[in-house]
């Protein structure tokens, strides 16, 4: 069992779904009942009588207890292609200690929605209340503009979930739907829970996230960083990581101040799409912070999120026992953005957050 545990601190961008696709894929769940779990408004937007999670281990949140159990009752039942509980894991030898997972069947299949099975591969569902109290209700309607929780039947890890926003008709993260998936990080409270964003998802019905739980922090989460905006008076922070081989950016921000945080990276999105930058998101912390992984567009060999947080699988016993840190060193700067290109990207990041920040 995953208890919560205190963090130290291909191609070019996806245009394979219109808006109007992305809207219309979605109405295969109209009318489905599930378990809905309503996010009450007090916790997250009472400033004044908000606690950050402590991070000492607790009995689970609601969120956390239910999607563990959802996904545990379909591993009994098998809906996944194998158990990735039985991979063999290891730390690389280096300075970086970057994770590889030896998983012989893992294959990445394109996530189209309307292919899912909602009996079996949807657990519920996540939507807004205005109540004070966040609630479960064991079964209701699918609301339009919910966060749909649906089994990966190839995960890498444990607890591993596609994460779907439903409302949103945008090729790319809207501020919306993004506060939702940072609430849902901040309701589930347990530090072993990462969330991932990649931009270019080939043959992807439309945006989502992925999300699963890693027993240990992952090396990007280790890697020292320099600050290089600070609204000290709004508890915004935004800095690169020093000496990593991909070009990497970290949004930090007291809670307080996290409506004006999504909407900066959401605009920062934006603006990358339009420039053809692509681009990976890293939620960590319980939502607090958010690392930016920025990538050469149009090149074969995009890296997933997790792979620029440091975590690989390979399907090969020989791979596995033989790769090292220099060779993964190598994948990471391989595709990782020019120096040029990442100042345009800092200089981004500041514009829009002083905008925000005022």
């Amino acid at each position: 069992m995953v208890t919560i545990k205190q963090l130290e601190h291909t191609k070019s961008l996806t245009k394979s779904a219109t808006p109007e696709q992305l809207k219309c894929s979605f109405i295969c769940f109209q009318g489905v009942k599930t378990l809905n779990y309503c996010l009450g408004n007090q916790s997250f937007f009472d400033n004044t009588s908000f606690v950050e999670p402590s991070g000492v281990p607790e009995d689970l949140s609601l969120l956390d207890a239910l999607l563990l159990a959802q996904w545990e009752e379909r591993m009994w039942r098998g809906c996944f292609r194998y158990d990735v509980t039985a991979s063999e894991i290891k730390v690389i030898s280096g300075g970086k200690k970057f994770l590889a997972q030896l998983n012989e069947k893992w294959i990445m299949d394109p996530f189209i929605l309307n292919s899912i099975d909602q009996n079996e591969e949807l657990l519920f569902c996540v939507t807004r209340s205005e109540k004070a109290n966040s609630e479960l209700i064991p079964s209701a309607a699918v609301p339009t503009d919910s966060i749909l929780v649906i089994i990966n039947a190839n995960p890498i890890e444990y607890g591993h979930v596609f994460v779907v926003p439903c409302g949103s008709n945008r090729l790319y993260p809207d501020a919306r739907s993004f506060e939702m998936i940072v609430r849902i990080a901040f309701e589930i409270n347990n530090y072993s829970i990462r969330l991932f964003y990649d931009c270019s998802s080939p043959g992807a019905s439309h945006v989502y996230f992925q999300a699963c739980y890693f027993p240990d922090h992952l090396p990007v989460e280790l890697m020292p960083i320099d600050t290089f905006f600070s609204e000290g008076q709004r508890g915004i922070y935004i800095s690169t990581l020093i000496d990593y081989p991909i070009k990497t950016i970290l949004f930090e921000y007291t809670y307080n101040n996290r409506i004006i945080m999504m909407a900066a990276i959401s605009e920062i999105c934006s603006s990358l799409r339009e420039k053809n930058i692509s681009y990976n998101l890293l939620i960590s912390d319980c939502g607090k912070r958010i690392f930016l992984f920025l990538q050469k567009s149009a090149i074969s060999g995009n890296l997933l999120a997790w792979e620029c947080g440091g975590y690989f699988l390979f399907g090969s016993k020989y791979e596995f026992d033989q790769v090292t840190e220099e060779a993964i060193h190598k994948r990471l700067s391989a595709v990782s953005l020019n120096d040029e290109g990442f100042q345009v990207v800092k200089q981004l990041c500041c514009s829009i957050a002083s905008k925000l920040a005022v």
